[in-house]
């Protein structure tokens, strides 16, 4: 069937199907797309002649040589083709989704000779039978196509007996049923101060609206916002958008409302049934199966950008490749609010604020929280102005009022809503230094207000209301901190080689070298502190955990030029030893593709290497509970207090508990290693039943090891918020102190939940780098306050 078969059949101004061009590629290609039309099958395409020859296979592709697919063949495609993927409108030919379920090259079989193979396959093609070996992701091997009858549309896909064939019946069934992920926590992005160009970001236009994720599958749609409210009774017209695509996808966006040709934030507040509402897409998370959040931005971008073409609600919103500066200029000249800049090559991290996605803004809005209202002047009736404030370190706190904005429907309406939570008392516990009288409310409702600037006592200037905000919960309301963008972004962007990036690492959780990658690239800002100019003790599983791992101390061979190296004298190897430096983002991946799936540096830096920046104590479990661990940990700490000596705990990650006291390189490891004797000598003599100092486990008895030779030259320990190598994917957490109790579970903190927890606690581990103690003084501590223990 000729091309012009395929050209006549379409609308292309409506459309988003390729047309055909002539083809430069000489390596032959095939395509097989899943296309969910009225009724779903594969598209199975062959490159011959400068076309895509092109069958429909109802029931999809086998892999076992007994079963023979129906496959009828269609009009010729062009080539460019084989990589569309999209939403063809409803009333088109082939209305539906397409996507591509597989692709590669393909050769002749029985064929040696390239420069003969087309002609091979043309002859097949003349006789009905095509004999084809396939080099793709998910089909390999020899296929026959096999016609029914001379003259007809009528095919067979038939697999080949060879080394690919599977008595599997039916490899699209057992592809094709992922679970689609539910209720997706938004990524967040950072705001810096300035904007920028970068060869390999993305930068779109900052929109005005309500965040929002929308989940739909095959015409059912679940629409909610960052803090999974149900959007869907309040946005109609977007829900009747999402449910014209009839695939299975998740996106994320912004509910916007349109006024004078620009988003308005203010008219989404006040929208009627006038107002037009839209749904801004930029990212596509989840299509047919397909999980994107590991693929690259710009490849989910890619994919999104002909999904819902001619919807009047839905939008896929627009970018600029590495030109920051012309988007802001533009934005400014418009009055819009700002720019969100992204790494085209990020992953999607989930709830994360990265510095993957940085936000630039032009005009300056905050999220408050209402804490009150003075009584109205003039002829406004209701309530003059509103008492704004924030939460600085947990505590509420006065940050301006504003008395502009409001309509006079709005106002009412915000009254009626305020005078239900009234209250006797200020809840901040400052003077609000306001002339007029205030009434009190409840810190229930968040507003969103535009000002001028933040001057130098934390308060507003010139707030304007703009409207409530019910996506957002009271508590996450806070200032918004702007970083550096120079410290963000840094010098160019450098693109660490990762392979194998879908190995399996954790069989039974299903986890992947690449969520290994994606959650080092998360905790990177954390983890970085206490691994720079420390030497590494790689230990790899490139094999996963249910396989040995090894020990890579020594780098013998060449490494990527951010890779930073030290040579360190071994006395025990009688020579220096190459060390590798975990200085950077960059090499922490460098070593996750080596399979690093936890980190291990020393306990002292190279410019120091002789003198330990800390303590520890590893509290090993033997046969006892955690509970009893606990008991012991909290014996260590009483000790270490009468020892005049501040102490930090994090779990292991797998059972234990490291205890660490910061020493700030002052003493060396032999020092330290005496102290640290000292110190489990005191607990075991208190608490002999259960724990031990024996070196050899046969001679512990199944108790609690108190391990204190750690604190030893070139010793290393699970760094913290590395992972290990252990079912769960747990993570080696830093605690307080209140939290060690009975009950506590260490294997809550994982690769999944670790991120609410930073989010929620920040960086616990910081004073372990910071002023250590006083040997002389906490020997004289101990000496007075348990003499007779010594």
């Amino acid at each position: 069937m000729k091309l012009q078969d395929y050209k006549r059949k379409r609308n292309f101004a409506q459309s988003p199907e390729p047309r055909a061009r002539k083809s430069k590629v000489k390596r032959l290609r095939f395509y097989v797309q899943k296309h969910e039309a009225s009724h779903l099958h594969y598209d199975f395409r062959l490159e011959l002649e400068g076309v895509l020859k092109s069958w429909a296979i109802p029931k999809g592709p086998s892999l076992d040589p007994a079963q023979k697919r129906l496959a009828v063949m269609v009009e010729d495609h062009p080539l460019e083709y084989g990589e569309f993927e999209g939403d063809i409108p409803a009333g088109n030919y082939g209305a539906g989704v397409v996507t591509v379920w597989d692709k590669g090259v393909y050769t002749a079989l029985g064929t040696s000779d390239v420069s003969k193979e087309e002609v091979e396959l043309k002859k097949g093609l003349k006789k009905g039978h095509i004999k084809i070996v396939l080099a793709g992701d998910k089909l390999n091997g020899g296929f026959n196509l096999v016609r029914l009858k001379a003259g007809e549309k009528n095919w067979l896909l038939i697999k080949e007996k060879d080394e690919y064939a599977s008595n599997e019946t039916n490899i699209v069934a057992k592809l094709k049923k992922k679970t689609m992920p539910k209720d997706i926590k938004p990524m967040l992005a950072k705001r810096v101060d300035e904007i920028f160009d970068r060869q390999g970001w993305i930068f779109e236009i900052k929109w005005d609206g309500y965040r929002a994720i929308a989940e739909v599958d095959a015409g059912k749609v679940k629409l909610y916002s960052r803090n999974n409210l149900d959007l869907k009774q309040q946005f109609p017209p977007i829900v009747t958008g999402l449910q014209a695509f009839k695939g299975r996808a998740i996106f994320d966006g912004e509910i916007i409302a349109m006024k004078n040709g620009r988003p308005d934030f203010h008219a989404l507040q006040n929208a009627g049934k006038k107002t037009r509402i839209m749904y801004v897409v930029f990212d596509l998370l989840y299509i047919n199966d397909e999980d994107l959040r590991r693929k690259p931005l710009r490849d989910r971008k890619e994919k999104l950008k002909n999904l819902f073409r001619g919807s009047p609600n839905i939008m896929i919103a627009d970018y600029v490749e590495d030109e920051g500066k012309k988007v802001f200029q533009s934005i400014k000249k418009q009055q819009m609010e700002g720019v969100i800049a992204k790494d085209g090559a990020s992953a999607y991290l989930e709830g994360v604020r990265s510095n993957s996605w940085l936000k630039i803004k032009n005009i300056e809005t905050q999220e408050a929280i209402i804490i009150g209202f003075t009584e109205p002047k003039g002829g406004r009736k209701y309530l003059g102005s509103l008492v704004l404030g924030a939460y600085d370190s947990n505590e509420l706190k006065f940050i301006g009022h504003s008395g502009g904005g409001f309509s006079g429907k709005e106002i009412k309406e915000l009254y009626d809503k305020l005078v239900k939570v009234k209250t006797g008392n200020s809840p901040v516990r400052e003077k609000v230094p306001i002339n007029s009288p205030i009434t009190w409310v409840k810190p229930k409702y968040v507003c969103t207000v535009s000002f001028t600037e933040w001057p130098p006592d934390g308060r507003m200037r010139h707030p304007v209301y703009l409207g409530l905000r019910s996506d957002k919960k009271v508590k996450e309301v806070t200032r918004e901190p702007v970083a550096s963008q120079k410290e963000l972004v840094g010098a160019e962007a450098i693109d660490v080689k990762v392979t194998n990036s879908d190995k399996v690492f954790w069989p039974k959780e299903g986890y992947t070298k690449q969520d290994v990658i994606d959650y080092y690239n998360s905790v990177a800002d954390y983890m970085l502190p206490y691994l720079k100019d420390r030497p590494q003790n790689m230990y790899r599983h490139p094999n996963g955990i249910k396989k040995p791992g090894f020990y890579h101390k020594y780098i013998t061979t060449s490494v990527p030029a951010y890779v930073a190296m030290q040579k360190i004298w071994s006395e025990h190897n009688k020579d220096e030893i190459n060390y590798l430096l975990c200085q950077n983002k960059e090499t922490l991946l460098y070593m996750v593709n080596l399979g690093c799936i936890e980190i291990n540096p020393w306990n002292s830096k190279v410019e120091n290497v002789e003198k330990p920046d800390y303590m520890i104590i590893d509290l090993d479990p033997g046969k006892k509970k955690f509970d009893d661990l606990i008991v012991v940990a909290k014996e260590v700490k009483q000790v270490l207090d009468l020892a005049c000596a501040d102490s930090y705990i994090k779990t292991s990650g797998k059972s234990g508990l490291h205890i660490f006291v910061p020493l700030a390189a002052k003493y060396s490891y032999e020092q330290i290693k005496d102290l640290s004797l000292l110190i489990v000598k005191i607990v075991n003599g208190r608490i002999p039943k259960i724990t031990s100092i024996e070196r050899t486990p046969a001679k512990r008895g199944g108790k609690i090891y108190l391990d204190y030779l750690q604190n030893r030259r070139g010793q290393t320990i699970a760094a913290a918020y590395s992972l290990r190598p252990v079912p769960g994917a747990s993570v080696s957490t830093p605690l307080e102190w209140k939290e060690v109790r009975r009950g506590l579970d260490p294997k809550k903190f994982t690769i999944k939940t670790i991120h609410a927890r930073l989010k929620k606690k920040g960086d616990l581990w910081k004073p372990v780098l910071g002023k250590g103690i006083d040997l002389r003084k906490s020997l004289q501590c101990l000496e007075k306050n348990v003499k007779e223990e010594i």
